[in-house]
């Protein structure tokens, strides 16, 4: 294919996903082209449309080395991983097979055609329950479940990597993403449903029998859990502002 501007096109691991998704909006908007890699395991094919969709899984290596010859990637935006935390208890081997083989095979992809820049979607899970509050980027980890440790583990591999391969990076810790497109061309959409806010709103339509409240221990006025929420399109904000900040040969952070 003919060569072309390495910041035009942008790989995103998980495009297809909910955040994946609405980053990928965003980075079109702003004049990239964002090319999804997904197995669409946890994603949908009709959420990809500001780019070409390569359906592979990243724990197929010949797979994602095809997808970096194919483009001219100067900056990789990795969602992709299995995400819920109890099922990461009960399957843990499989959490850290996929999560952390997964994103080797990306880091060696990257390493082969000289893709310098990474954007890690990260969690709050690695944090676990913090000695104190507020949060900061110091707070050392302590997490939870195995889907915790695997972004913990992940966040020191990536490390490694860019002491190895002078690669660069910034680490996004976020809490909870809710919300959908302000322009309703993409949303939450997970099968099965397990996150509050969909599941509050599919009782309220009468999708959904019942609304449940679980953990009744906690140390607030009602006993239930405080959670923190960041809209999904300021979290798709924010991955494309940390990409510009590698772009301007910003210091790696998280």
């Amino acid at each position: 294919m003919t060569s072309v501007d390495r910041k035009e096109h942008v790989l995103v691991t998980g495009g297809a996903g909910y955040v994946g998704s609405h980053t990928c909006k965003i980075l079109s908007q702003q004049g990239y082209t964002p090319v999804t890699f997904d197995n669409l395991s946890g994603g949908y094919s009709r959420a990809v449309k500001w780019g070409p969709l390569i359906k592979g899984d990243l724990n197929d290596l010949d797979s994602i080395i095809a997808a970096c010859h194919e483009y001219n990637f100067n900056t990789v935006i990795h969602f992709a991983s299995y995400i819920d935390v109890a099922e990461s208890v009960e399957s843990p081997g499989k959490y850290y097979r996929n999560n952390i083989g997964g994103t080797l095979n990306l880091l060696d992809a990257m390493q082969g055609n000289n893709i310098k820049n990474l954007v890690f979607s990260s969690s709050c899970a690695l944090y676990g329950i913090p000695d104190k509050v507020p949060i900061t980027e110091d707070t050392v980890g302590s997490p939870l479940s195995p889907y915790g440790w695997s972004k913990l583990v992940i966040e020191k591999i990536i490390q490694d990597f860019s002491l190895a391969y002078n690669m660069r990076y910034v680490l996004c810790r976020y809490f909870n993403a809710c919300g959908a497109d302000s322009e309703a061309e993409i949303g939450e959409e997970h099968q099965p449903e397990t996150h509050l806010i969909p599941r509050a709103l599919m009782a309220v339509a009468g999708d959904a029998p019942s609304f449940k409240i679980y953990g009744t221990d906690y140390d607030t006025t009602d006993g239930t859990c405080i959670r923190d929420y960041i809209h999904v399109q300021d979290l798709a904000r924010a991955h494309i502002l940390a990409l510009k900040h590698l772009e301007k040969d910003g210091k790696n952070c998280a």
